[in-house]
């Protein structure tokens, strides 16, 4: 060992037992702790085992609450997801019908039937699973259901009133599946009005 990291070695050494040295006087010095008498250590015992037994009943009701919206929204995103059909079944339907060379087709009725009857049974599994469409013609327009896609000059409605559905929404219970776009309608600006 050099000279320097034996000194090195010796201030440690000093270092350490120095701050032994103070800690045994403040040991000493500190008065005494107080014993906890037995009525103390029991009420202190039974207020953490009441703590413990809150904070047991609110986890179990945080869980009881998590199993149940796990149960009725599970399917929540599949239901977001199944819109589309609805919404192809529908433009299925329309573009049969202003096809000009399928109105030539006698089995073009039957064929719209089908695909109504499609249409008819999806819509029913929905309302069984609390999906419901929202309605929104001539209704005041509502930012949490309805998603405004243009302007519509109206002045035989009140100004703010959805006029036009683009796509319909969707609600499951109490939740917002999808939101209607819509048309919203505003007063008509006269010809002689002056900006």
């Amino acid at each position: 060992m050099t000279k320097p990291e034996k000194k090195e070695q010796e201030k440690s050494s000093l270092k350490d037992e120095n701050d032994e040295n103070k800690n045994e006087l403040k040991q000493k010095n500190a008065p005494p702790k107080k014993e906890e008498t037995l009525e103390e250590k029991y009420k202190t015992t039974q207020e953490k085992l009441l703590r413990a037994m809150a904070e047991m009943e609110n986890q179990r009701r945080r869980f009881e609450k998590e199993k149940q919206e796990a149960f009725e929204f599970g399917g929540f995103n599949f239901a977001a997801e199944s819109l589309s059909l609805i919404d192809n079944l529908d433009r299925a339907i329309a573009s049969f019908k202003n096809d000009e060379s399928l109105k030539k087709n006698n089995d073009l009725i039957k064929i719209i039937e089908g695909i109504e009857i499609v249409k008819k049974d999806l819509i029913s599994i929905f309302k069984k699973n609390g999906i419901e469409a929202i309605e929104c013609i001539n209704k005041k327009f509502d930012p949490n259901f309805h998603q405004a896609m243009l302007e519509v000059e109206n002045n035989t409605k009140e100004p703010g009133t959805v006029v036009q559905e683009i796509q319909k929404g969707y609600m499951m219970k109490v939740r917002l599946l999808r939101p209607s776009l819509v048309g919203v309608a505003k007063k008509r600006e006269e010809k002689g009005e002056k900006k």
